[in-house]
């Protein structure tokens, strides 16, 4: 049993905001990315993230971002993607900043969010970056073949490139900001399934503990950012955040 006064600051908050990582959709299937880099056809994913990877060989590239893009299409949203749509649904202000690229948090029921690292089932035309294509379906990797059924803009003709962010580039500007800014003055700030490690979670931590913000961790182990909570609730996101929650919201 959680500490009633942990949930009553829980059930008293009006300005939310959540962090996620791969943890959350680790239950769903998709597994984290250094889980996912084993080896995929004799690679390491951290071979397959990069824009010189994709510059030296962009049909290994897509065939793998297409690999994770049929694993997302084909998971399913679980309990805890679930509850986070429900506190979108209940708490006047809230935010939810998400690291994950699959679109388990949409089909959710999320709305009020930002996704940091792009979308895996969208492209984006190397010519013109404003051209962003959504996939309704998975493009499958067996028919990225050879350079010329790399996907291509539906606009312009020119060839595309997973929209989302890789190793080495810079996440854009307009969710990084809205994330900062929400941020540095919510109530109750939530870190689910994500371990801090990538630049050290962008500070919004600091930010929202710097606002006097009450801060919560729900993952199975100690994180980067566990040192800056004020409690840590040690299990997996869908327990997790059932236990802390349901009741509360």
């Amino acid at each position: 049993m959680l500490p009633k006064n942990i949930l009553d600051r829980v059930k008293s908050a009006r300005r939310v905001c959540v962090f996620t990582g791969a943890g959350v959709s680790a239950e769903s299937g998709i597994p984290t990315f250094r889980d996912a880099g084993g080896l995929w056809e004799n690679h390491r994913a951290e071979d397959l993230v990069t824009p010189e990877a994709f510059d030296h060989d962009p049909v290994l590239v897509w065939r793998w971002h297409a690999w994770l893009q049929e694993l997302s299409f084909k998971s399913q949203p679980n309990a805890a993607h679930l509850t986070i749509a429900e506190m979108d649904r209940n708490y006047p202000e809230f935010l939810l900043i998400t690291q994950n690229i699959d679109d388990l948090h949409e089909r959710g029921g999320s709305k009020r969010m930002v996704k940091l690292h792009g979308d895996i089932m969208q492209s984006r035309c190397l010519k013109n970056p404003d051209h962003v294509t959504r996939v309704q379906a998975p493009i499958g990797q067996d028919a990225i073949l050879d350079r010329k059924s790399i996907p291509v803009c539906p606009k312009c003709g020119n060839p595309c490139r997973p929209d989302v962010v890789w190793f080495g580039e810079l996440l854009p500007l307009r969710p990084l900001e809205a994330a900062r800014e929400f941020s540095a003055h919510c109530d109750l700030f939530l870190i689910v399934g994500t371990s801090g490690v990538v630049s050290g979670g962008y500070g919004f931590t600091e930010l929202a503990k710097a606002a006097g913000a009450t801060v919560i961790e729900v993952n199975p182990e100690e994180s980067a950012l566990s040192r800056y909570v004020d409690f840590a609730v040690r299990m997996p996101a869908t327990k997790g955040l059932s236990q802390l929650l349901v009741q509360n919201v």
